[in-house]
C-alpha cells in the first residue's frame, strides 16, 4: 500500500507543471583549495498557474571536489521570498496544496520543493519551502506569503 501512494505521489510530481528557475547570482562564502568553492546561490521562478508571482531561493551549495563532480550532498539550508510582481490571476480550480517547484539538492533521494498552498479565508497564497530529508525529526522549511491584492489599478 505504502509502494502505491509513493507510486502516485510521484505520477502527481511529473504531470504537474514544475517551474523553471533562473540563476540570480552565486556568492562564495568558503575558498576550497580543489575544487568549486561552498556558495549561495540564489534563483528565480514564477509560478507557472499564477501569473504575477515571482519567488525567490536561496540554497548552500556545497564544494570542493565531490561538489565540483556533482556527487556533494548540500546541506538542507535554504531561504524563500515570494512577491507579486504583477497582476494576480487565479485559476478557476487553483488546487488546495500543490508543488510548484523542485531542485535536487544530492544524487540520491534529497531535495528542496516549494509548494503552493491556497488560504482562502484571508486570500493569500502561501509558499513553503521544504526539504525532503529530516534532519532532527522534522524537515528544513522556509515560508512566504502573497495577499492577493489589485495591480495598478486592476
Amino acid at each position: 500500500m505504502r509502494s502505491l501512494s509513493l507510486l502516485l505521489a510521484a505520477a502527481s510530481l511529473l504531470a504537474a507543471p514544475l517551474a523553471r528557475a533562473d540563476t540570480v547570482g552565486c556568492v562564495t562564502t568558503a575558498w576550497k583549495l580543489v575544487g568549486a568553492n561552498h556558495k549561495i546561490c540564489v534563483e528565480a521562478f514564477h509560478d507557472a498557474k499564477v501569473p504575477g508571482v515571482t519567488c525567490h531561493v536561496s540554497q548552500a551549495r556545497t564544494g570542493g571536489v565531490s561538489g565540483s563532480l556533482g556527487l556533494a550532498q548540500d546541506p538542507s539550508q535554504f531561504s524563500l521570498a515570494c512577491r507579486q510582481t504583477g497582476p494576480i490571476s487565479l485559476p478557476a480550480k487553483l488546487p488546495e496544496s500543490e508543488t510548484v517547484f523542485s531542485e535536487d539538492t544530492s544524487v540520491l533521494f534529497k531535495e528542496t520543493r516549494v509548494l503552493r498552498l491556497w488560504d482562502k479565508t484571508n486570500n493569500t497564497l502561501v509558499y513553503l519551502a521544504i526539504s525532503r530529508k529530516l534532519i532532527d525529526g522534522a524537515p528544513a522549511n522556509s515560508l512566504s506569503t502573497v495577499p492577493v491584492m489589485p495591480w495598478g489599478g486592476r
